[in-house]
């Protein structure tokens, strides 16, 4: 019997050893696709003209795939406010790689996730949209100003709209 537990404790042994010597033999660094300033302001000029066609005074906000502010227009009626939940929003959809509309949905209060909420700088709001192309996760886009988050979506999709066919590599 003791032989048998030997033999169980070497092998257990050796595919720990194999196991993290596969963990240490994958690659030290990563490539990652990053949008660049102007695509990220052809984004922001496409969500801004959207609402502005619409009849709303907004700002805008893109941020790349690390939640750092590229590019913020505001409009020149769109009250000050709506900056920093622009930026926020994107860098909500970002952090969480969730549109910000869904996010709210799932930290409804009494919900399990009801305390992210909590956290400084969440806007758990619709208006922040996550921009993809080719797979990856390259950015958000965040608008506040017009009445209701869903207004907001709509030109944010719009931004995403007009820079949907460049991100595709």
């Amino acid at each position: 019997m003791k032989a048998n537990a030997r033999w169980l404790s070497g092998a257990l042994c050796a595919m720990v050893v194999l196991a993290a010597g596969s963990a240490f033999g994958q690659d030290a660094a990563y490539a990652v696709k990053m949008m660049t300033p102007e695509t990220a302001l052809k984004a922001a000029q496409a969500a801004l003209r959207k609402c502005r066609d619409d009849g709303y005074q907004v700002t805008v906000a893109v941020v790349d795939r690390s939640g750092v502010t590229q590019i913020v227009l505001r409009d020149r009626f769109a009250g000050p406010h709506t900056v920093e939940m622009a930026v926020d929003k994107a860098w909500t959809a970002v952090s969480f790689r969730t549109p910000t509309a869904e996010l709210a949905k799932a930290t409804l209060p009494g919900s399990p996730q009801s305390a992210i909420r909590n956290r400084p700088r969440v806007a758990a709001v619709a208006g922040g949209l996550l921009i993809e192309g080719g797979g990856s996760l390259v950015g958000g886009i965040g608008v506040s100003g017009a009445p209701g988050g869903e207004r907001d979506d709509v030109c944010a999709r719009a931004g995403i709209e007009a820079v949907g066919d460049s991100l595709e590599f």
